[in-house]
C-alpha cells in the first residue's frame, strides 16, 4: 500500500483536514507546506518532499540523531565564536599586518558575506537538500579560516574573511534547518536550546581564547583553532547525515543564477552603506547617497528577477505569507533592538561604571545565561498558548526591560545592569524560539530552507540598520552634551570618548564627569530608540501574524485514500 507524506493542517494542535480550509476560505494545504490564514501554501520546489515525509532509521532514533546534533553544535559554533574570538586579537593583528584604517573591515566584510549569502544556501538547501550546502558550507569556512592564517597583509586578511563568512552564511542557515528536519515539532525544543547554549558559550568563552591565544601563542591561532573543530563536524556530517530519499524530478532543477547575483550586489550595497556611513564618510556625502541610490536601483532590478525566475531565490510567497512575513519583520526588529545591549552596553560598562574589559564583557554575558534557559522552557507556555501569544508576551517584557534601563542611577552599580541583561536574555529567548519554531513548522521540507534563511536574514539586515541608526543616535546626543563642556578639545563621538576615558589621569576631574555622564545619556538614548524596535516588533506581531499559526501535522497517512491529492 502505498505511503503518502501527512499533508494535514492543524493550528498548533488542533488538526484539520488537508483539503479542508485553513480561513473559510477554501485555501487547502499544499503539498509543499501550508500557507497562512490568508492564501494557500506553494508548490514544492524540484525534488522535494512534502513535511512529514520519514527519514531513514539513523535519523528517527535518539541513536542515530546525536552524531549529527553534535556535527550541528560544532558547526554552530564555528560560526557563533568567530566574532568574539577574532575582536580580542584585532590589537595583534594590526600590530603584525598594520592597516589600522581598514581593520573594521575584517568585521564587516565577514558579515556582508554571512548576510547577502543566506537567501542563496536557503534556496540551495531547499533544491539539491541540506547535506552537499552544509558540507560546501563547512569546507568554504576551514579554507578561508587556513588562508585567514597565512594572510600577509590586512588587505589579504579581509578578503579571506570574506571567503570565512560565505562559509558562515551556510552554516547558519543550513544548521537550524536541519535541527528542524530531525525533531518533530514536540522536540524541536530541544535542538534549539542546543545550539543557543552554543550561541552562550561562544559569548563567553570566545574572547577569553582569543585573548589567550593572541597573548600568549600567535594571532594566526585564534583562525587555525577551527581546523581540528570544523574537520569533526565534516566527518561527523558525511559519515552520519542521511537525508530522505526524494523522488527524482521530473525536470532538471533550475538555479537562479541571475536572482543569486542581483540579491548578493544588492545587500553587499547596502550593507556596505550602512556599515561605513558615519564612519568612513558622513551620512549625507556622495558616497553614502550613491551607495543607496544604487542599492535601491538593484533592489528594484532583483524584484523584477526574481517574478520572472521560474525557480527564484527569493520566492514570492515569503513575503505573502502572513506568518512568515510577520516573523521577518519581527525577527528584523530584535536584530534591532540587539544592538543596544551587544554594541553600546560594554561601552557604558567601560566608560559609566569604570569596569575594565573582562568585568564588562561579563556584564553582557548574564544575557547569555538567561536566553538558552528560557528558550528551552518556552515549549511548556507556545504548547499552551500558542506561538503568537508566547512571542508577544515575550517582547512586551523586553519592551518594559529596555525602558527600565534609561531609569538605572547615574553611575550605578555593575549588578543594576547586569540584572536587566539577565531579564532582557530571558524575555527575548521566549520571543525568539517560539517564532523560528513556529514559522519553521507552518512550511514543508522543500520550503523550511528558504524560510529558515529569510528569517536569519531579515535578523541579520535588522542588526545593520540598527548599528548604523543607533551609532548615529549616540553620536549626535554626544556632541550636544559636549557644547558645554568644562575643557576645550574633548572628542565628540562614542569611540574616542571611551579611548579618552581609558587615561581618566589625561582630563580633569570635571571633564571626565562631564564625558561619563555624556556616555550615559547617549546609551539611554539607544535603549529608549531600542524600546521603539521592540515596539516594532509587537505591531509585527499584532497586526500581520495569524492568531494561531496553521502548522503542518507530521503524520504518516498510509491509506492512499487519505491523501489530499486523491480526493
Amino acid at each position: 500500500m502505498r505511503q503518502c507524506p501527512g499533508r494535514y493542517v492543524h493550528r498548533e494542535g488542533k488538526p484539520v483536514g488537508g483539503t479542508e480550509a485553513r480561513d473559510g476560505k477554501g485555501a487547502a494545504a499544499s503539498a509543499g507546506g501550508a500557507g497562512d490564514a490568508d492564501g494557500p501554501g506553494g508548490p514544492p520546489a524540484p525534488g522535494g518532499t512534502a513535511d512529514g515525509a520519514k527519514a531513514p532509521a539513523a535519523l528517527t532514533t535518539p541513536r542515530g540523531r546525536r552524531p549529527v546534533v553534535a556535527a550541528l553544535m560544532l558547526g554552530m559554533a564555528l560560526a557563533a565564536i568567530d566574532g568574539t574570538i577574532v575582536s580580542t586579537a584585532v590589537p595583534q593583528i594590526v600590530g603584525d599586518l598594520g592597516g589600522f584604517t581598514v581593520f573594521s573591515w575584517l568585521f564587516s566584510g565577514y558579515l556582508l558575506a554571512v548576510t547577502v549569502t543566506l537567501p542563496v544556501y536557503g534556496k540551495l538547501s531547499d533544491t539539491f537538500g541540506r547535506k552537499p550546502v552544509l558540507i560546501a558550507g563547512i569546507i568554504l569556512f576551514l579554507v578561508g579560516s587556513l588562508l585567514c592564517a597565512a594572510a600577509w597583509n590586512m588587505g589579504a586578511l579581509i578578503a579571506f574573511r570574506v571567503i570565512q563568512g560565505l562559509g558562515g552564511g551556510a552554516l547558519q542557515g543550513t544548521v537550524q534547518t536541519i535541527a528542524a528536519d530531525l525533531y518533530p515539532l514536540k522536540e524541536r525544543p530541544r535542538i534549539q536550546a542546543k545550539l543557543s547554549t552554543v550561541w552562550a558559550t561562544s559569548a563567553v568563552a570566545g574572547p577569553v581564547v582569543g585573548g589567550l591565544l593572541a597573548g600568549y601563542a600567535d594571532w594566526r591561532w585564534i583562525f587555525l583553532i577551527n581546523l581540528p573543530v570544523g574537520a569533526v563536524a565534516l566527518w561527523l556530517v558525511v559519515r552520519h547525515l542521511h537525508e530522505p530519499a526524494r523522488p527524482r524530478p521530473k525536470t532538471r532543477p533550475r538555479i537562479d543564477w541571475a536572482g543569486a547575483l542581483a540579491v548578493f550586489a544588492t545587500g553587499t550595497l547596502l550593507l556596505t552603506a550602512l556599515v561605513q556611513g558615519g564612519v568612513a564618510w558622513p551620512w549625507l556625502s556622495a558616497p553614502s547617497l550613491g551607495l543607496f541610490a544604487a542599492s535601491a536601483a538593484l533592489a528594484a532590478l532583483t524584484v523584477v528577477i526574481e517574478r520572472r525566475a521560474a525557480e527564484p531565490i527569493i520566492p514570492g510567497w515569503v513575503w505573502r505569507r502572513r506568518t512568515i512575513a510577520s516573523v521577518n519583520l519581527a525577527l528584523g526588529a530584535m536584530g534591532l533592538l540587539m544592538v543596544a545591549p551587544t554594541v553600546f552596553l560594554p561601552t557604558y560598562a567601560q566608560s559609566v561604571l569604570g569596569l575594565g574589559p573582562i568585568a564588562a564583557g561579563f556584564v553582557l554575558s548574564v544575557m547569555t545565561l538567561s536566553w538558552p534557559v528560557s528558550a528551552a522552557l518556552s515549549d511548556r507556555v507556545y504548547n499552551r498558548i500558542g506561538f503568537r501569544l508566547t512571542a508577544i508576551i515575550g517582547m512586551s517584557a523586553a519592551l518594559l526591560i529596555l525602558l527600565a534601563f534609561p531609569l538605572l542611577p547615574y553611575p550605578g552599580e555593575p549588578w543594576q545592569p547586569a540584572l536587566i541583561m539577565l531579564l532582557l536574555g530571558a524575555a527575548l529567548g521566549l520571543f525568539q524560539l517560539p517564532l523560528i519554531v513556529g514559522v519553521q513548522s507552518t512550511v514543508g521540507w522543500a520550503e523550511r530552507g528558504t524560510t529558515t534563511a529569510s528569517v536569519l536574514f531579515c535578523r541579520q539586515v535588522g542588526q545593520s540598520i540598527g548599528a548604523a541608526v543607533f551609532g548615529a543616535v549616540a553620536n549626535s546626543v554626544l556632541a550636544a552634551r559636549l557644547l558645554d563642556a568644562p575643557a576645550p578639545g574633548l572628542p565628540d563621538d562614542l569611540d574616542a570618548v571611551a579611548r579618552a576615558l581609558e587615561d581618566p589621569g589625561a582630563l580633569s576631574a570635571a571633564a571626565t564627569d562631564h564625558l561619563r555622564r555624556a556616555v550615559d545619556a547617549a546609551v539611554d538614548y539607544v535603549y529608549i530608540g531600542a524600546a521603539g524596535a521592540a515596539a516594532l516588533a509587537l505591531l509585527a506581531l499584532v497586526v500581520l501574524a495569524p492568531r494561531r499559526f496553521p502548522v503542518i501535522s507530521e503524520a504518516v497517512i498510509t491509506e492512499a485514500g487519505d491523501s489530499p491529492d486523491a480526493r
